[in-house]
């Protein structure tokens, strides 16, 4: 773990060059025995440091501070099986302390070589977005892990692979992830395929040797910077207690899933025999049960024949029900039948009686028109229901006709007879007029002509009266009219 201060970035040149590494040196040896002196890594290259923070400033970031860096191999794993190298990379731990009273930033940013050996800033991910650190199982060395970053834009595409020297730097690399992710952004990312006690160890094991070297490399710092070194320290060691803690945790909760299943059974023949003791038992109970329930049996199976003759009587019973169900099922059927063609007869006949009544309203003749165009008298009193008598026949007679009666009616035996019984009428009625007008002017004239009264005298001259003439015209003008529309 680096535990030295960190690389301000703005005394430092953005073009100063560092050699880039070869595969071989970042992935070449294994870790060294625990409890060995760690060989020297880039991880306490001061001069890799001033690069990383060169190439961080010339990025235009302001404020960082580069706490870590290291070399490192970048693959993934596919492409690394079609034949493709890994890429030379370093891994930088920046942090970015605010002023303003803001939350402290942390960032891992992956630094590349150019054509002219200068580092340049090739990604940037937020450690607040790290969720796991999982070793590669599949590489035997355990020097290869993936960083897991919950703000990818695609999930889809395998995450880089990181590739280190050896174990040492491993373990120095995520330390320091996990001290930066529980200093400043207060949580620890998941960890996979790695031993937390292990990694709790090594840190315990390798924290005096780190303190050593870095004291011997830089006496004389400044009091700040002693202080923020120790601070680190208490970081580091409450990062160790979290893991161990953790550990602990989940051994005593496995311990006691395993105390659940416990069964007090030291040797398998012994248990063996316990559990046909246990059979033989069993057998022998079921075996004095049945015996003892002899008579039980007996008597169920008296309730179960007679059960089956209950249910033979009522099987057949259901077949009569059935049969005599159906029939009155046919008999209903048949009645609805009939009851429907009689409710559709007596909707037909409540229609035609409706119709018939108003034909035969139409064939009615009032009493009184009769006896006024039969036998009735022409006097001048009765001459107003004379006139009516003759506006009613004329009425009848049309409504008889095709154009205002319908044309099925026009055959029918009764309508004949009432329009022969009305030209009756009619003829009689003409016949009766004609005469009595006849009768009635022929006297009338006689009567004027008789009487001297109407004409001039000797020695006196004056024109005739015809006033009495035209009263009398007048009075049967309307009956001469109704003549002539009935009898034209």
């Amino acid at each position: 773990h680096q535990r030295s201060s960190t690389v301000p970035i703005t005394n430092l040149s953005p073009h100063h060059r560092v050699k880039p590494p070869s595969l071989s040196q970042i992935a070449g040896s294994q870790a060294p025995a625990r409890g060995a002196r760690m060989a020297k890594s880039s991880a306490d290259d001061a001069e890799l440091r001033r690069a990383c923070a060169a190439a961080v400033a010339a990025s235009g970031a302001r404020g960082e501070e580069v706490s870590f860096s290291i070399r490192v191999a970048k693959g993934r794993g596919i492409f690394e099986k079609l034949g493709r190298l890994a890429k030379p990379r370093v891994l930088a731990l920046t942090t970015k302390h605010s002023s303003k009273g803001e939350a402290d930033k942390a960032f891992l940013r992956v630094l590349k070589y150019s054509s002219g050996a200068v580092l340049e800033p090739a990604k940037l991910y937020k450690l607040k977005h790290l969720t796991k650190v999982e070793v590669i199982s599949s590489d035997p060395s355990g020097c290869t892990f993936v960083l897991g970053f919950d703000n990818l834009r695609s999930q889809t595409v395998a995450p880089p692979q990181w590739t280190m020297r050896n174990i040492d730097d491993r373990n120095r690399l995520l330390f320091c992830i996990l001290n930066i992710c529980k200093e400043i952004l207060s949580y620890l990312p998941k960890v996979v395929g790695i031993d937390i006690v292990e990694l709790a160890l090594w840190a315990k094991e390798n924290t005096l040797t780190l303190d050593n070297q870095e004291n011997n490399n830089q006496e004389g710092r400044e009091t700040s910077v002693a202080t923020q070194t120790e601070r680190k320290v208490t970081a580091k060691v409450t990062v160790e207690n979290d893991l161990v803690s953790q550990a602990k945790d989940e051994e005593e909760d496995m311990e006691a899933l395993l105390d659940t299943y416990v069964m007090g059974i030291g040797e398998a023949d012994a248990f063996s025999e316990r559990l046909k003791q246990e059979l033989v038992a069993l057998e022998a109970a079921n075996v004095y049960q049945l015996l003892e329930s002899e008579p039980l049996i007996e008597e169920v199976l008296q309730g179960i024949d007679a059960a089956s003759a209950t249910i033979d009587d009522m099987d057949e019973w259901l077949r009569i029900f059935n049969l005599k169900l159906r029939h009155m099922r046919e008999d209903i059927s048949s009645i609805e039948s009939r009851n429907n063609g009689l409710e559709m007869q007596s909707v037909n006949n409540k229609g035609l009686v409706e119709e018939l009544e108003k034909l035969l309203e139409r064939l009615r003749i009032p009493q009184e028109f009769a006896a006024s165009l039969t036998g009735g008298s022409f006097e001048e009193s009765r001459m107003l229901k004379n006139v009516e008598a003759c506006e009613w026949l004329t009425g009848a007679i049309r409504c008889l006709e095709v154009p205002n009666l319908d044309p099925s009616y026009v055959n029918m035996r009764a309508v004949r007879e009432k329009r022969a019984e009305l030209e009756k009428l009619k003829i009689t009625f003409v016949k009766r007029a004609s005469e009595f007008l006849r009768n009635y002017f022929s006297s009338l004239v006689d009567f004027m002509i008789s009487d001297k009264s109407y004409f001039s005298q000797r020695g006196q001259l004056k024109r005739p009266d015809h006033a009495d003439l035209r009263y009398k015209c007048r009075t049967y003008a309307r009956l001469l009219q109704h003549l002539k529309v009935i009898y034209p």
